[in-house]
């Protein structure tokens, strides 16, 4: 591996990933540039993000026609943190022409492919930040006089093949989510997973009409893609198979939502384990292998409606798993097992989709040796701080700090969603600008 010389510029933070967190504090840290300009007493911090996709992207395979948003518009990117911002998602429906029609909708939930194009217009106003079609692929460290670690490089390839660094005072993980699919599962051109949906259906041949599928999975995306597939194809079944009984609704009232709010995750934060495991179970129907009501009492009617017609184009297998999968060249056998009674049932379909859920990336994976000086918990997880910094050991004197995924066990539920986006970035921007002022200070 070749990379260029060492850089002779640190900035105070380097990112990798540039999905909807890290945009947000891409915004942040634009808005406390805005301020230094006029306050001396604001410090500017510089930054530059990784992104290997080419362009901005979030989740583009499961843009279905009609989706919507599962939280308030209101949860944007900024709002909670800095209501006057105009990087608000009002903001851009005034941008595009659009808001008195959205506020005639009477709605707080925008379609997903109208919150998609909120978040590309927000990266493309901040795009002097990032660097796409720039892949992370190492974290190596920078020791001062003591032989600590106070700085960081970043080695990304780019589509070049060339090997940059970014060196910086902070790093910030925030590389999203990875498709979870059941071990010894491999995607093929016939077994799928839900966040590719629409760019595998895309890559079909126009004459090719599927006459089955099997969607594999109880939340919201496996709803949303069997009723996808039941819709535009209707010569094809759809076998929907899960382990519970029928699809759970998602607890979606005024009381619950409260564990999405900044100050519950205070609470949880400060809580015991015992109590931070019985808020997970008591509060996991407000975002785990859950569907939003109205798309199950729009399932349950298509069900009913097939039986009253002498049909059974969409079929659900509860209390069931994939206990085999069978590739041909012209499609796969998928062995359904009923956990009751052990049944084994074959279903012959032309495309399995695992709508399976995602995964944190272990930011561990990328520090290399560094890894070691990270303090885990008992439960072998990395241990992080209220302000979203890893725990380390004194041989580490910068910042690492964690966006999105991997902070469930620490900050509860709302880590790895939309909710606390906006408020996250600035606490973040707020623990880096204090290191910042400190470090200045004791030089």
């Amino acid at each position: 591996m070749t990379s260029t010389a060492q850089p002779t510029f640190s900035h105070d933070l380097v990112g990798i990933g540039f999905g909807p967190s890290n945009i947000a504090m891409a915004i942040g840290l634009r808005e406390r540039r805005e301020r230094a300009a006029t306050d001396s007493g604001v410090p500017a911090l510089t930054a530059i993000f990784h992104e290997r996709q080419q362009e901005f992207g979030w989740h583009r395979g499961m843009l279905l026609a009609g989706a919507t948003m599962q939280v308030s518009f209101l949860k944007d990117l900024v709002t909670t943190r800095n209501p006057a911002s105009d990087f608000s998602f009002l903001a851009y429906l005034h941008a595009v022409g659009r808001l008195h029609d959205f506020i005639n909708h009477k709605t707080l939930f925008p379609l997903r492919a109208e919150f998609h194009d909120y978040l590309a217009w927000c990266a493309e106003r901040v795009s002097d930040q990032v660097r796409y079609g720039s892949e992370v692929i190492a974290v190596e460290p920078v020791r001062d006089d003591t032989g600590r670690v106070c700085q960081l490089d970043v080695l990304a390839r780019g589509t070049d093949g060339a090997v940059h660094r970014s060196r910086g005072r902070n790093l910030l993980f925030a590389p999203g989510l990875t498709p979870r699919l059941p071990d010894g599962t491999r995607l093929t051109e016939r077994v799928w997973h839900s966040e590719y949906l629409l760019h595998r259906l895309e890559a079909l041949a126009p004459a090719e009409k599927p006459r089955g599928f099997v969607v594999v999975g109880s939340g919201q995306s496996a709803a949303e893609a069997a009723d996808h597939l039941y819709r535009r194809f209707p010569q094809a079944r759809v076998h929907a198979v899960f382990a519970r009984y029928g699809y759970s609704p998602s607890d979606d009232t005024p009381f619950a939502n409260r564990i999405f709010d900044p100050a519950a995750v205070d609470d949880f934060f400060n809580a015991p384990a015992e109590v931070k495991a019985e808020i997970m179970g008591y509060h996991r129907n407000t975002n785990y292998s859950v569907v939003d009501p109205e798309l199950i009492d729009s399932l349950y009617r298509d069900v009913y409606q097939d039986k009253v017609n002498g049909v059974e184009r969409l079929r659900l297998h509860n209390t069931s798993r994939v206990a085999g999968v069978d590739e041909r060249r012209d499609g796969v056998t998928v062995t359904v097992e009923h956990l009751s009674s052990g049944k084994q049932t074959p279903i012959e379909a032309d495309y399995l989709v695992y709508a399976t859920g995602y995964r944190a990336a272990d930011p561990r994976d990328l520090l290399g040796d560094l890894a070691e000086h990270i303090i885990s918990d008992t439960e072998g997880r990395p241990a992080v701080e209220r302000d979203y910094r890893l725990a380390t050991s004194d041989e580490i004197t910068c910042g690492i700090y964690l966006q999105g995924g991997g902070t469930e066990h620490t900050h509860g539920v709302s880590s790895s969603l939309l909710s606390n986006a906006a408020v996250r970035a600035g606490e973040i921007i707020d623990a880096v600008s204090a290191r910042t002022t400190a470090a200045a200070t004791a030089r």
